[in-house]
C-alpha cells in the first residue's frame, strides 16, 4: 500500500479515477446490493414476468377460441341463410304451381259456364222456335180455314176436322222442305 501511496503522491491526482479504498468499498457495496437484489427482488420480477407471459398466452388462446367460435357461428349463420333462401325458393315455386293450377281451374270453370250458357241459349232458341212454329201453325191454320170457308162458301168450324186437315197440310210442307235441303 505504501507503493500506491507513493505513486499517488508522485502523480497529480486524476479526478476521473477514484481512490483505491473507495473503489474497494464501492465494489463490496455493489456485491451486497446485487446479492440482495438477486435474492429478494429478482424472483418477484421473474414471477411478475411469468404471470404476464401466461396472461398474454391465455389471452391469445382466448382470442383464438373466440375466433374459432365466431367462425363456427358464421358458418351456422351462412347455413341457416342458405336454408332460408332454399325454403323461400321452394315456397315461391309452390305458389307459382298453385297459381298455375288455380288459373287452369278457373279457365276450366269459365269454359264449363260458357258451355252451359251456350247450351241454355240453344235450348231457349229451340223452345222459342217450337213455340213460334206452334203459334204460326195455329195462325196459318186459322187463316187457311177462314180462306177455305170463304172459297167453299160455308163455315169449316169443326175443330177436330180442321186440326187434322191443317196438321196434314203442314206435315206435307215440312216433308217437302226437308227433301229440298
Amino acid at each position: 500500500m505504501s507503493l500506491l501511496v507513493q505513486l499517488a503522491a508522485e502523480k497529480p491526482e486524476n479526478p476521473l479515477i477514484p481512490p483505491v479504498p473507495e473503489l474497494v468499498i464501492g465494489l463490496i457495496a455493489f456485491v451486497i446490493v446485487f446479492g440482495f437484489l438477486a435474492k429478494k427482488l429478482l424472483p418477484n420480477i421473474n414471477k411478475v414476468l411469468e404471470q404476464r407471459r401466461e396472461a398474454i398466452e391465455g389471452g391469445i388462446e382466448k382470442a383464438e377460441a373466440a375466433q374459432t367460435e365466431a367462425q363456427s357461428v358464421l358458418e351456422q349463420y351462412k347455413a341457416q341463410l342458405a336454408e332460408a333462401r332454399h325454403e323461400a325458393a321452394r315456397l315461391r315455386q309452390e305458389a307459382q304451381e298453385q297459381g298455375a293450377t288455380l288459373i287452369a281451374e278457373m279457365r276450366a270453370e269459365g269454359q264449363r259456364q260458357r258451355e252451359e250458357i251456350v247450351a241454355t241459349g240453344h235450348a231457349q232458341i229451340e223452345a222459342d222456335r217450337k213455340s213460334a212454329a206452334q203459334s204460326l201453325r195455329q195462325d196459318v191454320g186459322q187463316l187457311a180455314t177462314d180462306l177455305a170457308g170463304k172459297l167453299v162458301g160455308e163455315s169449316l168450324e169443326d175443330h177436330a176436322r180442321q186440326s187434322r186437315v191443317i196438321d196434314r197440310f203442314l206435315d206435307e210442307l215440312e216433308e217437302k222442305a226437308e227433301a229440298a235441303r
